[in-house]
């Protein structure tokens, strides 16, 4: 018998089975981090963009979680000012990849698997991501966002030509970037399968850790309950669209008290 999805909901909130090792992307030649298992080869990695005025030390405990869970897992710390460049940003997440893909990462000599890359984000992140994955077509396998923002050009059309599979993650009490002007509208435009789920009692600062000033100008603060419950999901999505695992399955496909199923592209077809 199948695990039920609130095992595998637990399970994927405590740290996977291995041990991890932390890097500095401007090593070679991109200011940001990378988190790794200590070893192994053709490994699938996620490159993930930082939300509005954040860096990516906000979201150190996301990145380690997914590489404890054997996923390479990097976020580059650029356009972190005022007023962000939404295209060079999905740039820097692509270049990113790049180097993923280029590189052995580690002293173990880790390498990526070129066939298995996705992309994530928080916020302007989000919405770089859609744009990245679109610039990117069949290279990306999968997309997941969190608190997404529109974007310039917009995400939202961006999406129409993104066939990688989707989740976006919207707190439901997010009133910087709002589902209804944002993920909802592109994840309805979203080319590919989509799901789109309402994070309960959260706000748009959940997923972040730590302090930061910049909680005085946005709405909302870190939240233990959200960063668990993100981690879960954005790791049990990769797991199964980046790896030849399907345990986790379940997992997504279930309408979680925590993460309602707010929309489905299995129940009801993405815009044209």
């Amino acid at each position: 018998m199948a695990p039920k999805p609130k095992r595998l909901l637990e399970q994927l909130q405590h740290p996977g089975p291995h041990e991890v090792l932390r890097g500095d992307l401007a090593l070679v030649g991109l200011p940001g981090v990378v988190f790794t298992p200590t070893s192994g080869l053709n490994l699938p990695a996620v490159v993930f963009g930082h939300g509005w005025m954040q860096s990516p030390d906000r979201y150190l405990g996301l990145l380690r979680h997914l590489a404890s869970w054997g996923i390479v897992a990097a976020a580059p710390a650029t356009q972190h000012g005022p007023v962000p460049s939404h295209r060079l940003f999905a740039a820097d997440l692509h270049s990113t990849l790049d180097i993923l893909t280029g590189v052995r990462l580690g002293p173990a000599g880790i390498s990526v698997d070129p066939a298995a890359l996705g992309l994530a984000g928080h916020s302007i992140g989000g919405g770089a991501a859609v744009l990245a994955a679109a610039e990117q077509g069949s290279r990306i396998k999968a997309v997941a966002t969190i608190a997404a923002a529109q974007t310039v050009p917009p995400a939202s059309e961006a999406a129409r030509s993104v066939e990688a599979p989707g989740l976006h993650l919207v707190p439901d009490d997010d009133l910087v970037t709002p589902a209804a002007g944002n993920a909802e509208v592109i994840a309805r435009a979203w080319g590919g399968p989509v799901q789109l789920r309402t994070i309960a009692k959260s706000s748009h600062l959940g997923v972040t850790e730590g302090r930061h000033w910049s909680q005085l100008l946005l709405h909302g603060k870190p939240h233990r309950p959200t960063q668990r419950l993100v981690r879960a999901l954005f790791a049990g999505f990769f797991l199964t669209h980046l790896t030849s695992d399907d345990s986790y399955r379940p997992l997504l496909d279930a309408d979680l008290k925590q993460a309602a199923i707010f929309l489905d592209s299995s129940q009801e077809p993405a815009a044209t």
